[in-house]
């Protein structure tokens, strides 16, 4: 692992401890302080932390987001709670993700109890394993780097690794088609008993390159430069704990796409193969103008 890559992760741990400012509400850094859009992952983690900061005994079972413009890294981020329903079973928090006085990203999210019942998933799709994989960045610094078709946080190392099934630069990665098996793992070690965290990290990882899923159909018609895509609406639901710093199988795919919107499910399995959890996200999906 490179330094750079150590370094993200541990960046990532340090913004997610949120400053409290007020009762229910706080202020998020960001992972860079590079003039940058914020990633919309970023926003999804901290808005579940500031979520947790006020529930006690209950997990994170779902949330729904929508990103309402576009925040930027140069300003810290408010987080406000709105402490909905506090139930026997679920509690219920509404967040929402300020900057520059304007709302950047709301979010409801629902909390769960532990209790037990009945238990059923659909099984891990047969794909490669991670160990028999290569690392997804070394394999693009050996890539053109004006290949057309690579997205441009490729070579960048990120807080997660990602291990591709169709493998960056393969004639089965430029095909056509309609979903994307990627194994992804946390770089730093997380003890399981901490929950809160794992599904904080797990909210960042869910909106990792899900949106440029929508444009896998037609690879072969269009160039990445040509899209403008960003999300509009996430939405996570967590089943089962979290192994955040062991091989997740992040299995994304997409269903339609229309009116400038695509659309895109994702499974996240651990390598064991039990289900974890799902994503659907809306994304914006264009051909730019300018």
């Amino acid at each position: 692992m490179s330094e750079s890559a150590q370094q993200r992760a541990v960046r990532l741990l340090q913004i997610l401890d949120l400053q409290q400012i007020e009762t229910d509400l706080y202020l998020g850094q960001n992972e860079s302080e590079t003039p940058m859009r914020l990633f919309g992952g970023q926003v999804l983690s901290q808005a579940v932390a500031a979520a947790n900061r006020t529930v006690e005994g209950l997990g994170l079972h779902s949330l729904h987001g929508y990103f309402m413009r576009a925040g930027t890294s140069q300003r810290p981020v408010l987080y406000e709670v709105e402490r909905i329903r506090d139930g026997r079973s679920f509690t219920t928090r509404r967040v929402l993700a300020i900057q520059n006085g304007v709302a950047i990203f709301s979010m409801d999210a629902s909390f769960q109890i532990d209790e037990p019942g009945f238990n059923h998933a659909h099984p891990m799709p047969n794909v490669p394993l991670p160990e028999e994989l290569d690392d997804d960045v070394a394999v693009a610094e050996t890539l053109q780097a004006d290949d057309p078709r690579m997205s441009p946080m490729a070579k960048i190392e990120r807080p997660f690794e990602t291990r591709s099934v169709f493998r960056l630069g393969s004639d089965e990665w430029v095909q056509d088609r309609f979903f994307s098996p990627v194994w992804i793992r946390f770089r730093e070690t997380v003890d399981p008993s901490d929950q809160a965290l794992a599904q904080c990290l797990l909210a960042y990882a869910s909106d990792m390159s899900l949106v440029s899923t929508a444009s896998l159909p037609h690879l072969s018609s269009v160039v990445r430069e040509q899209l403008q895509m960003a999300s509009l609406d996430h939405a996570l639901w967590i089943h089962r704990p979290v192994p955040i710093d062991q091989w997740l199988l992040f299995h994304k795919r997409t269903s339609t796409s229309q009116g400038s919107r695509g659309l895109v499910h994702a499974d996240l399995f651990a390598q064991s193969g039990e289900l974890i959890a799902s994503v659907t996200q809306e994304g914006l999906l264009r051909i730019r103008q300018d």
